[in-house]
């Protein structure tokens, strides 16, 4: 696991709707990523303009949620910019749990 380090969050009207339509807030969001166990991967299907990453993890709350992200810069910092967020289906709860305790276990 690697600790994120970012300045904070990019939110704007270009990306506030996009998360707020699958009922994910802003806050849920930012507490998402303070958790120690998000697993993080490039996503190279929609990476073709810019680096987009898919965080997968449990929020504070203990809800599964899938947020896909890139990174600003601003004034020499980097800015986690979310472009979509959203609580994971079932199917994909329970798989994202049965793979979580297989990489717990070893």
């Amino acid at each position: 696991m690697m600790k994120l380090r970012v300045g904070g969050f990019d939110w704007d009207s270009g990306n506030l709707p996009k998360i707020q339509k699958h009922g994910v807030s802003p806050e849920d969001i930012e507490d998402f990523f303070q958790q120690q166990s998000i697993y993080v991967t490039p996503d190279i299907k929609h990476s073709q303009q810019e680096a987009r990453y898919l965080a997968v993890g449990t929020s504070p709350k203990g809800r599964p949620m899938v947020v896909v992200f890139t990174f600003r810069e601003k004034a020499g910092e980097s800015f986690i910019r979310p472009i979509s967020a959203r609580w994971m289906h079932e199917k994909e709860a329970r798989k994202y749990e049965q793979e979580s305790s297989k990489i717990q276990k070893r």
